[in-house]
């Protein structure tokens, strides 16, 4: 280790380090637009010129190397100068875009004018004008008049995405951003490049002019678009959700995650398609019908039929507690055998970046909680084989579009009862005896493992109306009464939904147990006491960056690769 001097404060440094690295180490933060921690070195910005002792010129700290004994000065008057002169040059020619922005609430150069510069410009002349609103790729906008040349886009496209399409073109105050001739910007994580622009060149197609950032609630949660478990931000307003961003976790995603996750996990959240009420098929036609008439039915149903012709199938989707409580009515309560879960995984459509072949966020953590048949004679192919020779009358599924999969489909029809929990109309919801509607991931708490064994948390960023009764039952008028402009649940649409867990426990307690869980909290305690797997853990211990099985206490027959 080297010893340096950081504005007076000695500390300890690895050599290999720069400046910027090693202050930002001990907590000192030296302003800067184009460094970023996992991209190379550009050194083009100059926002984070520091004094170093003994060296003439001011040097840029993303590019100086520590060396023992060097002492340097990051608030001098040498150096709040030059950061006022590279301000101002920055600001010679952007735009005045900020009451329009997305970027507004978030910018770098919001901030760092209002923090490092002094307040004012000489720059009396015209400003140059640059194309705006230029399509650099299916879902990126970028606006020329607001690109400070950072090139940190242009090196994610190339060393991270490994699609170097960007350049700048032109020479002086006319550079643009570019794509290569006949190419554009279209690779599985281009929109991490919004979250790396420091200014508002670049923007979501999706999110574009939706909202203000102070407006927006953020909660913490995971991604569910495959068995990678990206850490995310969820940006809510008005109980809608209007993006997803990543969320840093060096363990599992880093600073990224894919477009996919981004655009296609949560628009069936507030969708016209969600199912509103729990539905009991009559006539032909489901019905709305109250939790207490669905519950009723479907003990009454199921209480009909003996346990050897009664199936489930959990889900990869739910969370470790959903499964952990169907795996006690299934096993405990009804005594049947034949339990798995759908498998869905996309053989060959993975990447050595984020990507997982499996598309489901808890395929690991339904194995690990028992719901996943280790045994070919009461797994999947069984339940199947059992439905089309009437052996098996009754199926139950957890947050699964079974009939997604003509094989699995064709055999539905033979059943006698369909029980479906659903947060959507669907091909299974279209089959379905009974629909039960089921919190989405963004509605509920709970745990979900991910492919590296990861125990992760899922945290709710939208309302039900569970939500609003767990707040004291106030009614929506009360409510808004109380509540600020941009309050998290704000005045968004309820739906009477509830996390799966609560929905078979109250079955099971309608068949006679006891399942006493009134939280979330309850049930992982319970999970975490009689699962080996689980042993120990708690949602504090998990946090907000989740944590590893321990390999001493995983079955490997139970666990898939």
């Amino acid at each position: 280790m080297a010893k340096i001097t950081i504005d007076g404060k000695e500390l300890d440094a690895d050599p290999k380090l720069t400046i910027i690295q090693a202050a930002r180490q001990h907590g000192i933060h030296i302003p800067h637009f184009c460094w970023h921690p996992k991209l190379s070195v550009s050194g083009n910005c100059r926002m984070c010129l520091v004094e170093v002792e003994k060296m003439p010129k001011l040097a840029i700290a993303c590019a100086t190397q520590v060396a023992e004994g060097m002492i340097v000065r990051t608030n001098n008057e040498r150096v709040i100068k030059a950061r006022n002169s590279v301000m101002e040059f920055l600001l010679i020619n952007h735009p005045l875009d900020c009451p329009i922005c997305d970027e507004a609430g978030e910018c770098k150069l919001q901030d760092y004018s209002y923090k490092y510069s002094v307040g004012y410009s000489r720059f009396d002349e015209n400003k140059v004008h640059k194309p705006k609103r230029v399509e650099l790729g299916p879902r990126i906008v970028l606006d020329d008049e607001r690109c400070i040349m950072c090139s940190r886009c242009i090196r994610f496209a190339d060393e991270i995405a490994h699609q170097p399409v960007l350049i700048f073109t032109e020479r002086g105050t006319h550079v643009v951003l570019r794509t290569f001739p006949h190419t554009v910007l279209d690779n599985p994580y281009s929109m991490n490049v919004i979250d790396l622009c420091p200014v508002g060149a670049l923007t979501s197609k999706d999110f574009r002019f939706k909202s203000r950032v102070w407006e927006m609630a953020n909660t913490e949660s995971i991604c569910t678009g495959c068995a990678r478990g990206c850490n995310i931000n969820i940006w809510t307003r008005n109980n809608e959700i209007l993006r997803l961003t990543p969320r840093l976790n060096e363990d599992v995603n880093s600073y990224w995650m894919c477009d996919h996750g981004r655009l296609g996990t949560f628009k069936f959240v507030n969708s016209d398609n969600r199912i509103k009420t729990p539905m009991i098929r009559k006539e032909e036609a489901l019905m709305e019908v109250n939790w207490d008439e669905a519950i009723s039915q479907v003990a009454s149903d199921l209480r009909s039929y003996k346990k050897s012709e009664i199936a489930g199938l959990g889900s990869a989707y739910a969370t470790n507690e959903d499964n952990y409580v169907f795996r006690r009515l299934m096993k405990g309560v009804i005594g049947t055998k034949f339990v798995d879960v759908v498998p869905h995984v996309k053989e060959g459509d993975e990447d050595q970046l984020l990507i997982r072949a499996d598309k489901t966020p808890n395929a690991v953590g339904a194995a690990a909680v028992g719901v996943t048949s280790v045994d070919a004679s009461t797994g999947l192919e069984a339940i199947l084989n059992g439905i089309s020779s009437g052996a098996i009358k009754v199926l139950y599924v957890l947050e699964d579009n079974i009939a997604a999969d003509p094989r699995v489909a064709s055999v539905l029809s033979e059943l006698d009862l369909l029980i479906v929990h659903s947060y959507e109309h669907n091909e299974t919801t279209k089959l379905a005896s009974v629909v039960l509607s089921a919190s989405t991931y963004a509605e509920k708490n709970g745990t979900m493992t991910n492919f590296q064994r990861r125990v992760q948390r899922i945290r709710p960023a939208v309302a039900t109306l569970e939500a609003d009764r767990a707040l004291g039952g106030f009614s929506m008028s009360r409510w808004d009464k109380f509540a600020s402009p941009n309050d998290r649940w704000g005045k968004g649409p309820r739906r009477d939904a509830r996390p799966s867990w609560r929905i078979v426990s109250g079955i099971a307690n309608a068949l006679g147990a006891k399942f006493k869980y009134n939280a979330v909290e309850e049930v992982f305690k319970d999970l975490a006491e009689k699962v080996e797997i689980f042993k120990g853990l708690s949602y504090a211990k998990i946090g907000n960056r989740g944590i590893a099985l321990t390999t001493e206490n995983v079955p490997t027959s139970l666990i898939p690769a």
